[in-house]
C-alpha cells in the first residue's frame, strides 16, 4: 500500500508539475538570455514562480518515485506514471485559462490509458522469496 500512496504523491506531482510550466511558459514571450533583468523578471514574476514551482513539483515527485520504486515491483511502478497523462489532459481540457480542445481519439486513448493501468494492476502482487 505504501508503494502506491508514493506512486500516486508522484503521479499528481508530475502532473501539476506540467500544468504549472505549461501555464507559465505561454505567459512569458521569447526572450534572449541578454533580455533578462529586474524589469523582466518583475514583468513576468507571476508566470516565472510557476515554472519554478513546476520544476520543483519535478524534484519532489522524483522522491515519490524513488520510494514508490523501493516498495512496488517495477512493472507495476512504471505503469502508474501512465496515469499522468490522462490526468494532464483531463486538465488541459477542463481548466479554462489552457483552452485546449477535446477530441474522441484523445479521449478514447486516455480511455486505453486507464483500462491498461487497471488491467496491469487488478491480479495481486505474487510475493518472491
Amino acid at each position: 500500500m505504501k508503494g502506491y500512496l508514493w506512486g500516486t504523491g508522484s503521479v499528481l506531482l508530475v502532473t501539476a508539475a506540467q500544468l504549472l510550466m505549461k501555464w507559465g511558459m505561454v505567459q512569458i514571450p521569447l526572450f534572449s538570455l541578454a533580455a533578462i533583468d529586474a524589469p523582466f523578471i518583475l514583468s513576468h514574476l507571476s508566470a516565472l514562480v510557476a515554472v519554478f514551482a513546476g520544476l520543483c513539483g519535478y524534484v519532489l515527485s522524483m522522491g515519490c518515485w524513488f520510494f514508490a520504486l523501493h516498495y512496488l515491483p517495477l512493472n507495476r511502478a512504471y505503469t502508474l506514471l501512465s496515469l499522468s497523462y490522462v490526468l494532464v489532459y483531463v486538465a488541459a481540457v477542463t481548466l479554462p485559462w489552457f483552452n485546449e480542445s477535446i477530441s474522441l481519439s484523445k479521449t478514447l486513448g486516455g480511455l486505453l490509458i486507464l483500462s491498461g493501468v487497471w488491467l496491469i494492476h487488478s491480479k495481486p502482487v505474487k510475493k518472491s522469496h
